[in-house]
């Protein structure tokens, strides 16, 4: 599946993003006129990956606190990398076993509000992991390089 190296490109690009910051507390800066610190940019990914991918698509069982995401500071940059590191496993396992038959089902939960292939949520899901991911990259570098 072409979707599985994209996917696993950005995650690459995000674990280098989150080790390239100088200590833990860097990652939960947040510049003025920012609404998110890097950290919970990194935390959000995590848990969107792992709740639409592995959840809906692979039957995890991952239970999403998406307001967690975005509300927990402090951590570690080993926790954050564990976080990702969770999340690939779960859309290497689950890209690399799904067949192109099943990416043209429909999306089993609404998307966005609309019902939805899996390829195009998946699409959706890409376009959102590398949109953070840039923000991370640019934010690490506005705050420490």
């Amino acid at each position: 599946m072409a979707a599985l190296f994209q996917f696993e490109n950005h995650l690459h690009q995000l674990k280098a993003e989150i080790e390239a910051f100088p200590n833990d507390a860097s990652l939960w800066m947040i510049p003025k006129g920012v609404s998110n610190s890097p950290g919970n940019l990194a935390l959000h990914l995590a848990g969107n990956l792992q709740y639409f991918i592995g959840a809906l698509l692979g039957n995890t069982g991952y239970v999403r606190d998406r307001d967690l995401e975005f509300s927990l500071k402090g951590q570690s940059k080993e926790y954050v990398l564990e976080q990702i590191e969770k999340a690939h496993t779960v859309v290497h396992d689950t890209l690399s076993s799904m067949t192109e038959e099943q990416e043209k089902e429909i999306f089993p939960s609404d998307f966005k509000g609309k019902m939805v292939k899996v390829n195009v949520a998946l699409s959706h899901l890409l376009a959102h992991l590398a949109y953070h991911n840039g923000q991370i990259n640019y934010l690490r570098r506005m705050l420490y390089v």
